[in-house]
């Protein structure tokens, strides 16, 4: 029963968290390329996607300590040290991905959706071409670059996810390291 616990627990691994891993990193650029240019409909349609994929994977990656602490109770490995560690940053990645990455996600699709639909006011409103527009959708020297959701749309909301981001990861990654090497384990690498 370990083997078909621990087959689990690795496909689970792979195919929820890879998927959010991998997105999640994309988002970012794909929010710096939306946000200077807020007529660019396939930009956010990209980051609307990217957000789905998170999502959903995200609660799909449920899965994954479930079938960990399976497979460790069936090895009799709950009280090592690596698995305890390995416990503690997977739910430090998991408050991560929801409380930092996914609402920031969300708020910068907002702040792409809000612009896109302030460049195609002004578009209709004034009959012709948009002027030249900052990144965020307003007239080069305007100041204030808020959208209507309150989000600054600029390149730092975009330097920060990417930050949560690679926290996010380099959690995931030190919890693959730990499940593969065991420091001290005493059932073998």
């Amino acid at each position: 029963m370990t083997k078909f616990f621990l087959v689990l627990h690795v496909l689970a691994a792979i195919v929820a968290v890879g998927p959010v891993t991998v997105a999640a990193s994309m988002f970012p650029p794909g929010a710096r390329r939306a946000l200077a240019d807020p007529g660019d409909q396939r930009a956010a349609e990209t980051l609307r996607l990217l957000h789905r994929i998170c999502r959903v994977y995200a609660g799909l990656g449920i899965a994954v300590p479930v079938l960990g602490l399976a497979t460790a109770m069936s090895m009799g490995v709950l009280g090592d040290a690596w698995l305890i560690a390995s416990m503690a940053l997977t739910g430090i990645a998991a408050a991560v991905l929801l409380a930092l990455v996914l609402p920031r996600q969300e708020e910068l699709l907002d702040a792409v959706e809000s612009a896109a639909g302030a460049d195609a006011t002004t578009e209709v409103a004034t009959g012709t071409e948009v002027a030249a527009t900052t990144g965020a959708g307003a007239p080069i020297g305007a100041t204030d670059t808020t959208t209507s959701t309150g989000v600054a749309a600029n390149p730092r909301a975009t330097v920060r996810l990417a930050m949560f981001t690679g926290i996010f990861n380099l959690l995931w990654a030190t919890v693959t390291i730990l499940m593969i090497v065991r420091p001290g384990s005493t059932t073998g690498a």
